[in-house]
């Protein structure tokens, strides 16, 4: 057997095994310190039933790295005892004061670095999150280890049997920005002082937000914690964030982060184990007295997902064709790490269609946010001379994209109906048909279009991924997604930009399959203007203004809902006659839970709206965002610029919203 499969047994790991003597060739601790192998016999079993048949051929072929099989013998003898005595020792307790202003936004815990480095923000937040978490042992199994169960779920956990519990197994990974490796050790110090059986870790630390998702399905994990401040710049002087999922892979929702949130405020304790750093730079597993690290590569699960999702021979077919062109911007985040195991590897792009694609911690002084504005490079290549075929770009964390025709651009909520209606003809995952589709309040009323064609249930949800995860949960919802540059099924429980990016090359696959080498392909411009044909178009675009004050920015909400109070339906505003003008509030079809306050809408009699709303994204200050929206049915009118398309409705935002009386801002951040 290769020597891998030795580290995948035991990592090579000595001083959890011998307090005593690091060169000991692994048989002194079974005469001098029972007790410690007792506590790591859990652990060790547990590795070891990776496969008892690799191991016994490992020890045959190399029976040095067990001292000559000593301690196989002993995990064999002491196993029993092992199982009922697991347990994590050396605990520290340290004391802690509690830090103001730990409230997780729309996506995790967002702030500058400079806040997490303080002396137990961090922690605080994690302990805060585990301690909200039900440690239940293992009765069946007689099993120390414990698995995690979030409280507001305590009465359904406790009406299965304990057969139906799975040992406490958390994900750790993150999108490689600074500050990762040390929030990682802090972690993984954290899960081991808590009773965390084991953690399943991205090697160096890199897990795509999509890919933690995955992982924690296909394992069956409790939750992950991913390590992320998503499309916002990293570095020394930027932004670091955290989140959990739970079991499903979803984010947590608000009944769990508010409860974190109040329980920040009362802290006084942060319980750790006192471990060496873990090295996450190989694959294999260490284990510390019943806890145990895991290293995984961050691709593999994530890519035999989407070889299920999608047909790669379909795909495979279309990049080898000598007139197809295409090129991914990684923008040097996390996704640099997927996009040549699954475009140039496993589908046989060349590989100079990756642009961008080192992961680095400060995203090469770049903003990993895939839009117009700051995928510059991608999109002056797209607009220029040179332009491929097909370009996409993903942010941060993989979860968002971009995606760019020669010369074209597909605005998200286009993006997101077309891949709707053409799901069930070039995605084998939805074969039999999307059993229903979602987007998020502000994205624009095109998905609404197919699926009042398409006779398929539709729900409108506030910005927030987390609210797609229950009606995915219980079989109501196939493919979502956001204004924002986020898309995605079901197949997850997050945005998944690469499976957006897999998606626009299967239906121009599909478009093409026929298509003989020398005739004209069917590019992404024609794809658009014939689902605007079908369809109508959805005129739409979002104006944000990032770090503005804060007390102007809560004055200007203050004021649009002044004007919503006072509002009537049929009141003409310029050319436009209100149909309603509300604060836009989500009730839970699947567990009733009610959020309020989501955003506000001004909606006109011929279906065009403006909206109101502050992101929860950012890190410092606070962004606005306005969005306005028209539906035009005139195919003649369809190649109009946005911009002249809206620039009546852009105006009337502008006038009725005072936005820079009450910020001091006379041009928006980012225009999409």
């Amino acid at each position: 057997m290769e020597k891998t499969a030795e580290k995948h047994i035991l990592h090579k790991r000595k001083p959890y095994l011998s307090k005593t003597d690091p060169t000991d060739r692994f048989n002194r601790p079974i005469a001098g310190s029972v007790n410690r192998l007792f506590s790591n016999t859990y652990a060790v079993m547990h590795t070891l039933s990776y496969s008892f048949t690799a191991s016994r051929a490992t020890r045959e072929e190399s029976p040095e790295v067990y001292g000559e099989g000593e301690i196989v013998k002993a995990v064999m003898a002491f196993g029993l005892v092992g199982f009922l005595t697991g347990r994590v020792s050396q605990i520290k307790s340290i004391p802690t004061k509690p830090f103001e202003g730990q409230k997780t936004g729309t996506s995790g815990l967002r702030k500058k670095v400079r806040i997490f480095q303080q002396e137990n923000y961090l922690a605080n937040w994690i302990q805060v999150l585990v301690d909200l978490l039900r440690l239940v042992g293992d009765s069946t199994r007689g099993s120390s280890c414990f698995m995690f169960v979030f409280l507001q779920f305590q009465a359904l956990f406790n009406s299965l049997p304990p057969e139906a519990f799975k040992d406490g197994v958390l994900v750790l990974g993150g999108d490689g920005r600074y500050f990762n490796q040390e929030a990682a050790q802090i972690i993984i110090k954290i899960a081991a002082g808590n009773g965390i059986c084991k953690l399943l870790v991205g090697r160096d630390g890199l897990l795509s937000t999509p890919a933690v998702s995955a992982v924690i399905r296909k394992r069956k994990a409790n939750g992950g914690f991913i390590m992320s401040a998503s499309h916002n710049p990293g570095g020394p002087e930027y932004d670091w964030g955290i989140k959990f999922n739970y079991s499903s892979g979803q984010p947590a929702p608000e009944s769990i982060t508010d409860k974190i949130y109040g329980n920040t405020l009362s802290i006084s304790e942060i319980k750790l184990a006192d471990i060496p750093d873990v090295d996450l730079s190989s694959l294999g597993v260490t284990i510390y007295d019943g806890f145990s690290i895991e290293v995984i590569d961050p691709v593999t699960d994530y890519l035999e997902l989407m070889e299920h999702v999608f047909d790669f021979q379909l795909i495979k077919d279309l990049l080898s064709r000598p007139d197809f062109s295409f090129i991914f911007d990684a923008m040097h985040a996390v996704t640099g790490g997927y996009a040549k195991p699954i475009f140039v590897d496993r589908l046989g792009a060349n590989m100079d269609c990756i642009l961008n694609g080192v992961p680095l911690e400060d995203f090469g002084h770049g903003h990993p946010d895939p839009n117009l504005t700051y995928a510059k490079e991608l999109v002056d290549i797209m607009f220029g001379e040179n332009a491929a075929d097909l370009g996409a770009a993903s942010d941060g964390d993989g979860d968002r994209n971009m995606i760019l025709g020669r010369h074209f651009f597909i605005t998200p909520s286009d993006s997101v109906a077309i891949i709707a209606a053409y799901a069930h003809k070039s995605i084998p995952y939805f074969q039999n048909g999307p059993k229903g589709l979602a987007r998020s309040m502000p994205t624009s009323g095109a998905l609404d279009q197919v699926a009042e064609k398409l006779n398929l249930p539709f729900y409108e949800v506030p910005t927030g991924w987390k609210f797609f995860g229950n009606l995915m949960d219980v079989g109501k919802l196939s493919i979502c997604g956001e204004e924002s540059f986020g898309t995605g099924s079901d197949h997850i429980r997050e945005k998944d930009g690469i499976w957006a990016v897999l998606a626009w090359l299967s239906i121009i696959a599909f478009q093409n399959k026929d298509k003989k080498i020398g005739d004209k392909l069917i590019s992404v411009a024609d794809i658009a203007r014939d689902h605007w044909a079908t369809y109508g178009r959805n005129f739409f675009s979002r104006y944000d203004y990032e770090e503005c004050e804060s007390h102007g920015a809560t004055k200007f909400i203050e004021h649009l809902r002044d004007l919503v109070s006072q509002a009537k339906s049929g009141q003409n505003y310029g050319n436009y006659t209100l149909q309603f003008a509300d604060d836009f509030s989500y009730t839970d079809p699947v567990d009733d839970s009610v959020a309020s306050k989501q955003g506000i809408r001004f909606v006109f009699t011929d279906g065009s709206r403006i909206i109101f709303r502050l992101s929860g994204t950012g890190s410092v200050g606070a962004t606005i965002r306005f969005y306005v929206e028209q539906y035009e049915p005139d195919v003649a009118k369809h190649d109009m610029d946005a911009q002249i398309a809206l620039k009546a409705l852009i105006e009337l935002a502008l006038s009725l919203s005072k936005l820079e009386e009450f910020t001091g801002r006379e041009k928006p951040t980012v225009i999409t």
